[in-house]
């Protein structure tokens, strides 16, 4: 049984088009924009990924709040202008959206600093851009 993952800003796509490349077995990607997610469908029946990637049209917050199922792996590339940032992480664990042992990385720029947060194990900094590392414990 191959790890479900969840992409909450998919933009292109290209983290779960990595991800799949990975391995992972079921993808899902939470994205508003229409002409994004035509973009999206294309490029995944292209790659053969089609049947993995599970595509939901909607904002984010909302999505994670109805949210029922739990991840391996999360991903959050938010737009760098997004002012509720800080709620990302916060809801992840909120809402009970890792799987024991699973991990969340927010992308986000070196302004926003997470090392306080409960969950967090690490970072890695690539000067404008850094990942902050969330784990739930198991």
């Amino acid at each position: 049984e191959g790890i479900s993952t969840l992409d909450l800003f998919g933009g292109t796509g290209s983290i779960s088009y990595e991800l799949a490349s990975r391995g992972a077995a079921e993808m899902t990607l939470v994205e508003q924009d229409h002409v994004t997610i035509q973009f999206i469908k294309k490029t995944a029946k292209e790659l053969g990924i089609e049947d993995q990637l599970r595509i939901v049209r909607g904002e984010v917050f909302r999505f994670m709040k109805q949210c029922r199922e739990q991840y391996d792996f999360i991903f959050a590339g938010p737009p760098y202008a997004l002012r509720q940032i800080d709620d990302i992480p916060l809801r992840v664990f909120e809402f009970g959206l890792l799987k024991p042992g699973g991990i969340f990385v927010l992308e986000h720029t070196p302004r926003n600093d997470y090392q306080r947060h409960p969950h967090f194990t690490r970072m890695k900094n690539y000067g404008t851009t850094v990942f902050s590392f969330f784990t739930q414990p198991e």
